[in-house]
Order: structure tokens, then sequence, then C-alpha cells
């Protein structure tokens, strides 16, 4: 059953991908509309997931996300947070690769919508170029959304925070907003599998601007690190009484390497 759901969900996530990326063609001419368009994306694969793969998304502490432009550290997990994050953020942006960018048709989208994107080929230069992209974007209110450990990581994995976070929080001086969560659990990365299931993504208190930056460094990776862990547990947990498909060999070594 699992498998044959995974297979329904991805089919008709793929499919809808499709018609999306094609049919909405004509929202290049505004970011605005892109951004529209990402999230009926969002909005769409979550119900998928609902409806075909019985795993649901629940946001909590959303009114732990303050009005105006903000810096979003999100624990990276799975593709899942990527789609579910712009469905309750109302003008977001994403720090990602440079090289995203040249993908055909995903590329275009990304450009048009102010996707701040990190040539990694200028060395020295990139984070000083980040810092600059990021700050208009910045100007234009938007919440501008990073992974701070740069990729994405099993659900439990030990931490691997790069500086990036940090940098941008002290050049931007706008507040962080962390975010937990435990999607790894039912959209395991680099798998086909969709596990039935409840998803937590959870928006933590923010924290102000104006902390030193090895404070804040500390302060952001703690917060997130316990919150998402404890999330992950409880995941674990739900399945194990639901008698529902245990999580990855590797997520169930992490978690029993906690205990």
């Amino acid at each position: 059953m699992l498998a044959l759901r995974s297979l329904a969900f991805n089919i008709c996530f793929y499919a809808v991908t499709t018609v999306l990326a094609v049919g909405g063609l004509p929202t290049l001419i505004s970011g605005r509309a892109v951004l529209g368009l990402a999230r009926l994306w969002g909005q769409i694969t979550l119900w998928l997931l609902r409806v075909v793969a019985g795993t649901r998304v629940e946001f909590r502490g959303l009114e732990n996300i303050p009005e105006g432009p903000l810096l979003v550290a999100a624990k990276h997990q799975s593709a899942l947070e990527t789609l579910a994050l712009g469905t309750v953020l109302p003008n977001f942006a994403y720090i990602l690769k440079r090289e995203l960018l040249f993908i055909p048709l995903i590329g275009w989208y990304l450009s048009r919508s102010g996707m701040v994107a990190i040539d990694r080929s200028k060395g020295n230069r990139a984070m000083s170029l980040m810092n600059a992209a990021a700050g208009a974007a910045i100007r234009q209110g938007r919440q501008l959304i990073i992974f701070p450990e740069g990729t994405r990581r099993p659900a439990g994995a030990p931490p691997a925070y790069k500086q990036g976070l940090s940098h941008l929080y002290t050049a931007l001086q706008v507040p962080c907003l962390p975010v937990a969560l435990n999607t790894g659990l039912f959209w395991p990365r680099n798998s086909v599998v969709r596990r039935p299931g409840t998803a937590v993504i959870a928006f933590l208190p923010i924290i102000p601007p104006g902390l030193s930056r090895q404070e804040f460094q500390a302060l952001a990776q703690e917060r997130l690190e316990a919150a998402s862990n404890a999330l992950v547990e409880g995941g674990l947990g739900g399945s194990a009484a639901a008698g529902q498909p245990i999580p990855d060999t590797e997520v169930r070594a992490v978690a029993a390497r906690r205990h």
C-alpha cells in the first residue's frame, strides 16, 4: 500500500508540476505573479500529499511570523518545506545556488521572482555579493529564506551549520525567524517514498537583531536543533504507535544514538 500510494502521489505531483510550469509561462511578466504560481504549486502539493499519500502538514507557531522584512532560517530535510513555506509567507525569496537559474523553465521562474542566487565561483566575493542581493530583497520587504546547513540532511542528523546565516544576520539587521521541522520522516531525501502521518513545520519565536555573530549563531543553532530533534522524536513515536512504516535506517540510527 505504501509503495502504491507513493507511486500515485509522485505521478500526480510531476504531472501537476509540468502543467503549471508550462501553463504558467504568462506569469513571467510579473515577479508577483510568479510568486502566486509558486504558492499555488505548494498548495496543490500539500493537498495531493494529504489526499493521495495520507501525509498531512501541520504548521505551528504562525503567530510568531512578524510583518515586514525578515530573515527565515529553516532546517532542511526534504523538498517538502521548500514548497510548503511559500504557502504561508506572503512575499518570500529563497537563497539558492546560481546553477539553479540555468535549469530550463524552472530557472526562468526563479530569476523572474527575485530569488537570491549565490555564485560560488566568485570565491571570497560570493559572501559580499550575497549580502548585497539579500539587502535588496530586504528593502523590498521580503521574507528571505535560508537553509543554514546549505543542503538537505536526514531527519535527526548531527548539525552542520555554515557561516552564511550569521553573515546575513549581522549585515541585514532584521529579525530572524527560526523554523524547525520533521519533514524528512515523511518525504525523505533521495527517496520516492511518501510516508503517511503528520509532518510538522514549526515557526519558533524570533531572534531580534543586535546580537554578536557568535552569540546569534550559537542561539539559532541551539533553538533549531532542540525543536527539530523533539519533532523528529515525536514523529518517530507517532509512527510506531499508529503502526505506520518505520522511517529510514539512518533516521532510526541517529534517533537511537540520542537516547
